[in-house]
């Protein structure tokens, strides 16, 4: 469902915990290249609560998708706790410039952060890093679509497995050729919620991917 006065919409909303649908190009933090950010819409995702909404975790300005925010203190600290003990199931669907002969698979490969003042920051595999581990699976050849599931929730994780695996994220300005929109989505998440049964929340496609990933079977 569209919000008024915003650029995404609800996807779940209980007295706890909203989950949005965050567009592709829009930060969840401000920075110097991104003035504009989710943070300027927290007052109108307050509804009618007398708190903003803490954004509870981050998606990359270019990734769309899934996005949780707790609505008062304990929703906070329960899921920062439910982050932390890796109890939020999360998974991401992307278009691959190429895809891998094999239909599934593991990358187990550490995350290092490296920076300089000509080329700025990014993230490398590197045995001083923090284990990264995502598994993947080929969800349909002809739209170059795959399934990743991370199992840890390193910066850039999915973006550097994917160029590591020799299969890039479409339009990934980083680690791939970065020639139009990244094509990296926060499908879903499943999180422990009450005793009867997890919350499940899925983000459907951008209207503006590939009409094959739009209409895959997989998208129905």
């Amino acid at each position: 469902m569209p919000i008024p006065g915003t650029k995404f919409s609800m996807l779940h909303r209980d007295t706890h915990l909203l989950v949005i649908d965050k567009p592709a190009g829009l930060a969840v933090h401000p920075g110097p290249q991104t003035p504009d950010s989710l943070e300027d819409f927290l007052d109108i995702l307050a509804f009618d609560n007398h708190r903003l909404p803490v954004i509870s975790h981050r998606l990359d300005r270019d990734t769309s998708g899934c996005l949780i925010l707790a609505r008062h203190p304990k929703a906070v600290r329960r899921v920062s706790a439910l982050f932390e003990a890796a109890q939020i199931k999360k998974v991401y669907w992307a278009v691959l410039d190429t895809l891998p002969e094999a239909d599934s698979g593991t990358v187990d490969a550490p995350l290092h952060k490296i920076s300089s003042a000509e080329a700025g920051w990014r993230m490398v595999i590197d045995k001083r890093g923090k284990r990264a581990v995502t598994h993947w699976q080929v969800i349909d050849r002809a739209a170059r679509l795959i399934e990743f599931r991370p199992e840890t929730g390193r910066t850039h994780q999915l973006r550097v497995h994917a160029a590591a695996m020799g299969h890039p994220i479409i339009g990934d300005p980083v680690y791939g050729a970065g020639k139009g929109p990244m094509r990296l989505h926060a499908r879903a998440l499943t999180l422990p919620y009450d005793e009867a049964s997890p919350l499940t929340v899925t983000a459907p496609l951008p209207l503006d991917w590939p009409s094959q990933a739009l209409f895959s079977p997989a998208h129905q």
